[in-house]
């Protein structure tokens, strides 16, 4: 069975392959208990042979899952399939079903040439807006890059994959399979490259590299190999876009030069810090970040030439023979204060640096939308009003949810929102009927299209013989056109084959024959030929046909031999 015709869960239909990626292959599809469209990941057989990769890959979906935010591709569902390997043996594949995006992807638009600065400003303050809310929701990204960020037709920033690098580094697949997975080494943090432990600051320094990329046209690091990359991303100072691109500002070369920093302590802390400064880059203004202070260096070690204990500290004052002495107290007292002050600012540096882990909790001016399916309209109001949110009421029709009941709410439950903003409350007004619409004469792709646009589900397709239809052409449908349903009701289709059933006339008169294949049921083309090389025996009959007896296009030619020797 073909990835195009195979149904995934007894639920998704796999349809037109979308896109090709180191990890996985992306489908149209159609989620055919809600009937909308979705878009399925299959992800490569490779990775399927681990199951210390399916369970993390498992875990990881179902987080990234709970995840619902604007700028974030949602993921509906994951599981696995069993499928036939090309030497017959049965292996697990794992999916995933996505929110389906109509757009196009960064890369491709990057792959046009340089952004202008404006719209990569733009783009890129979407890109930190979701990864600030998946940094507080604990989720690190891993693997930011413009193959895994999609732009909608309204211009709209989507980030897709979340959770999914970390399965895939977290599982027990080699070196080299996870090299492919991840994709090029052009976006590598220095961490990522040398194989520290990631955190937030990671996905920063990948989203400084996307933010020069679209200023350029090309990644700030290239090389022969993923190695030679991954080594400059750890010991190289990157070009200023500013020298490739003349129209980028010299405040995003600020930014961009923040962003890139290899110690992560020094680059940009969190999502809103560095969304805050390229957005004021991009109004002109040249972000202002305080001045690395060489006393920073000592509350971690020493500088070289620095002195490094209190007894060294202690002889050097001692000796130094300008020093005027002030009081009589001996010196040590001195620098077991300073000792102190220091002790104090590295506990007081290490507090707020353990603060700016990822939290769950949202910012003060984000409501979280609550759970509002199945409640009456009234409840869902009072349930919005509690977290300062306002409701917009909606009638649809539902043959599930009782009438009066809410069916869903947009945006749906767990998005965060601004304090104030409207949710649409849709409200069941029960089982809905509607007339079967006429898609007679229509293909079978364009009737189904339309059956299911009128609320219906498209069922069965029999396809019949036909004389004059052309193939794959609706013929009638069950329930008939205007016929009154249910919504999500099954229309079966009944499709001509673009044949007809051709009998075996031998033996008959050559006009009846003639009179048999060119009829209204049949419709073909018949034409006598005589043959003298066989005895005529009174009435002309058919000795021959030169079309088998059997299915044959519609509007065939058939001879009909008859003897006349």
């Amino acid at each position: 069975m073909t990835d195009e015709s195979r149904l995934l869960a007894g639920r998704y239909l796999v349809g037109e392959l979308l896109g090709r990626g180191g990890m996985s292959d992306v489908h149209r599809g159609t989620d055919t208990r809600l009937g909308r469209t979705v878009a399925v990941k299959l992800l490569k057989p490779s990775l399927a042979v681990d199951p210390a990769f399916r369970t993390r890959f498992r875990q990881e979906a179902q987080a990234a899952a709970r995840m619902a935010h604007p700028t974030i591709v949602r993921v509906f569902d994951a599981g696995e399939e069993t499928i036939l390997t090309p030497d017959g043996r049965e292996m697990q594949l794992p999916f995933i079903i996505m929110e389906y995006v109509e757009g196009r992807l960064l890369r491709d638009i990057i792959a046009e040439g340089p952004l202008d600065p404006a719209e990569a400003v733009r783009i890129t303050s979407g890109i930190l807006t979701a990864l600030e809310y998946s940094h507080r929701a604990g989720v690190v990204h891993r693997d930011i890059k413009p193959g895994n960020i999609m732009i909608t037709r309204a211009g709209q920033v989507k980030v897709m994959d979340f959770g999914i690098a970390r399965a895939i580094s977290d599982s027990s697949t080699t070196v080299a399979q996870t090299t492919a997975i991840l994709g090029t080494a052009s976006y590598f943090s220095p961490e990522q490259a040398k194989g520290e432990s990631v955190d937030a600051r990671t996905d920063l320094y990948s989203a400084g590299v996307v933010l020069f990329e679209m200023l350029t046209g090309r990644a700030p690091f290239r090389g022969d190999t993923a190695v030679a990359v991954a080594y400059q991303h750890v010991s190289e100072t990157p070009a200023k876009p500013s020298s490739i691109n003349p129209k980028v500002s010299p405040a995003l070369d600020v930014v961009v030069a923040h962003a890139l920093i290899k110690d992560r302590s020094l680059r940009y802390q969190s999502a809103a810090e560095f969304r805050d400064d390229v957005e004021s880059a991009g109004s002109g203004h040249v972000p202002v970040h305080k001045e690395h202070d060489e006393f920073e260096d000592t509350l971690f070690g020493a500088p070289t030439g620095a002195i490094a204990s209190p007894q060294a500290a202690l002889r050097q004052l001692t000796d130094d023979e300008t020093m005027s002495h002030t009081q009589h107290r001996p010196p040590v007292v001195w620098i077991w204060a300073g000792i102190a002050v220091v002790a104090v600012i590295v506990i007081a540096v290490l507090s707020w640096f353990f603060s700016q882990a990822p939290t769950s909790t949202l910012p003060e001016t984000s409501r979280r939308v609550p759970t509002l399916v199945g409640k009456t309209y009234d409840e869902a109001v009072a349930s919005l009003k509690a977290v300062q949110l306002k409701a917009e009421r909606v009638a649809e029709a539902s043959a599930k949810t009782p009438e009066g009941q809410v069916t869903r709410s947009d945006p749906g439950h767990g998005t965060i929102m601004t304090k104030g903003e409207t949710v649409t409350v849709y409200v069941s007004s029960g089982t809905k009927t509607a007339s079967v619409p006429d898609v007679r004469n229509m293909s079978i792709d364009d009737a189904q299209a339309a059956i299911t646009t009128a609320g219906f589900t498209p069922g069965q397709v029999d396809r019949v013989d036909s004389p004059t239809i052309v193939a794959g052409i609706v013929m009638s449908t069950d329930p008939a056109q205007g016929t009154k349903a249910h919504k999500d009701d099954v229309i079966n289709f009944v499709v001509s084959s673009g044949t007809v059933l051709l009998p075996d006339v031998t033996g008959l008169s050559v006009s009846d024959a003639t009179q048999k294949l060119q009829g209204s049921d049949l419709q073909l083309t018949a034409i006598p030929k005589s043959d003298p090389s066989c005895p005529a025996e009174g009435q002309a009959t058919v000795s021959q046909q030169s079309l088998a007896p059997g299915e044959v296009p519609q509007g065939s030619t058939v001879t009909l031999t008859y003897c006349t020797g």
